[in-house]
């Protein structure tokens, strides 16, 4: 990518030298916890054989092969992501699924020049609540979508309501502090959670018939040790941790601690932990 062809070089950077990095070395942890998540977007989607469908903020393609797989061998999926960290998780999944449908490609979503009146579907889980200018993103990829085409992501309600979140989250704050003041709606993963907000942007941008549905799907967790190191570098936790730089002692307390307080929601068996996303329907109006 060029520097014209990107509208967010925040995001670039911390994508590309932060969080891909970070993410991918998880392992597919992540991928793990929202596989509720993943099929509840797949079936609200009611995507068909056949259709095309281009999926932004693809990541390492945990959306992007069951698309795939749904489209069959008549249909197409393109995966655009900003990460080439994540792309190249991405392209090891596709690989090894061994579906030919899909294509990926690096780009920033909010200016990349899309095929026009082409896709019967865009969707994202979890990949649209990172744009500088959300008006000027879905502008963009309004018109990549066929004339009444459907729109379909997912993204996080407030934090409050995600306890796999909120547990690790109010012990950083507890040991930190709060964060520093932020304007509204700056992208992050809880960009999205004013659904409000969301149907603002969407109608700003000419898409129509929009609805949001509030879901409730268990986040499928690891061990405590690992959810613990999960929440230490990514998640509202980590951001926290990054912004306020403690020492390491003061790091080691804190993972200590959310060790001990994700031992209670373990009980010897698979962890669930209780979640809340919006999945957020439209299509192109014009």
């Amino acid at each position: 990518m060029t520097e014209g062809s990107i509208a967010n070089t925040a995001q670039q950077e911390f994508w590309n030298n932060v969080a891909g990095p970070r993410w991918v070395g998880l392992g597919g942890l992540v991928e793990r916890r929202v596989r509720a998540v993943n099929d509840l977007l797949l079936a609200r989607s009611e995507v068909a054989a056949g259709e095309s469908v281009l999926e932004i903020g693809c990541g390492t393609g945990a959306a992007t092969v069951p698309f795939a797989k749904a489209v069959g061998e008549r249909g197409r999926v393109v995966g655009v992501d900003i990460s080439e960290p994540m792309l190249a998780g991405a392209r090891k999944r596709v690989a090894e699924s061994g579906l030919g449908n899909i294509s990926l490609v690096q780009a920033d979503a909010q200016v990349h020049r899309f095929e026009p009146d082409r896709f019967d579907l865009i969707t994202s889980l979890f990949g649209v609540m990172f744009f500088a200018d959300p008006v000027a993103a879905f502008s963009n990829l309004r018109p990549a979508a066929r004339p009444g085409g459907r729109l379909c992501f997912a993204c996080w309600a407030p934090l409050e309501e995600n306890k796999h979140w909120l547990i690790p989250y109010e012990i950083v704050l507890r040991h930190l502090g709060p964060p520093a003041p932020k304007p509204p709606h700056m992208p992050g993963p809880l960009a999205f959670s004013d659904p409000g907000y969301v149907r603002s942007i969407l109608a700003t941008a000419g898409f129509a018939d929009v609805e949001i549905d509030r879901e409730t799907p268990d986040i499928i967790g690891s061990t405590p040790e690992e959810e613990a190191e999960l929440a230490c570098i990514m998640q509202p936790s980590g951001l926290l941790i990054d912004e306020k730089k403690p020492g390491d002692t003061t790091r080691e307390e804190i993972k200590r601690e959310m060790v001990e307080a994700f031992v209670a929601y373990s009980g010897g068996k698979e962890m669930l932990l209780p979640s809340t996303v919006f999945l957020v329907t439209a299509r192109r109006s014009r």
